[in-house]
């Protein structure tokens, strides 16, 4: 089948899960009479003609019927459904529309839910999301809490506390950019509240950083970071930070070279 024949489809399976629903009577009648299956069913045709707007690629239709998901699933009080439905919408904003501050509101819900079902661990990989994408829209106090909060909750976690580390660090990247007494004085309270993360690459890397630029010397801050680079690979986010920090020392080229 072409992309016009699943958008037919899609259309087509839209306006039969609309019908369902009104057929269901009012929602409550639908939830305790025997329109409850007729809304079950409803939900599933939203979420295939989801799939088949995706697959036509017509993002815009795909996000209301996920939407018109949500409101049942929300309504029922089925939250994890709906939370992995705002997912998917946030996933359309991100990769095909573009649009950040919206993937980010849809995130947001995703992880309220989450948390409201005590998911905790699909709580915080949305919120780490949002956290990542605030940071690069220059939202730092936002990513800072976002990452405090992720750290805090899983350095307690002996399955998790690993990863506390890689929270701390981005939170204290964040704080550098706005103010370099702020990094230093989150270091050490990140030190205190973890002392794991003052053995850690991280925390060393950070306090070389805050020595370089401190003294304004930008070839100790590339050496540093270029360093910590040759053992573990700093991804695009660290990098974008780490050259907004460096481009605040006087006289700097702004690359990590």
């Amino acid at each position: 089948m072409d992309n016009s024949g699943k958008e037919k489809e899609a259309i087509q399976l839209m306006a039969d899960a609309d019908k369902k629903v009104k057929s269901s009577g009012s929602f409550l009648g639908g939830m305790f009479g025997g329109g409850h299956h007729k809304v079950e069913e409803a939900c599933e045709m939203y979420c295939r003609a989801a799939n088949m707007f995706k697959m036509a690629k017509n993002w815009s239709e795909a996000i209301k019927c996920l939407n018109a998901a949500i409101d049942i699933y929300t309504d029922m009080g089925r939250f994890t459904i709906a939370a992995k439905h705002h997912i998917s919408i946030a996933e359309i904003y991100e990769s095909e529309l573009v649009d950040i501050e919206k993937a980010i509101a849809h995130y947001e819900q995703a992880a309220d839910y989450y948390k409201g079902e005590e998911s905790n661990s699909s709580a915080n990989k949305c919120l780490l999301k949002v956290g990542a994408y605030c940071a690069q829209l220059e939202q730092y106090q936002k990513a800072i809490e976002i990452y405090e909060q992720v750290g805090a909750n899983t350095m307690d976690n002996p399955l998790l506390k690993y990863s506390a580390k890689e929270y701390f660090f981005k939170a204290s990247l964040c704080h550098f950019i706005v103010d370099e007494l702020n990094a230093k004085i989150a270091v050490e309270k990140y030190e205190e509240m973890f002392p794991a993360f003052s053995d850690s690459r991280e925390c060393k890397l950070l306090k070389k950083l805050l020595e370089a630029h401190e003294e304004q010397n930008s070839e100790a801050f590339t050496e540093a970071v270029k360093e910590f680079d040759s053992i573990s690979r700093l991804d695009q986010w660290h990098t974008t930070l780490l050259l907004r920090i460096k481009k605040t020392i006087q006289g700097d080229e702004g690359d990590l070279k």
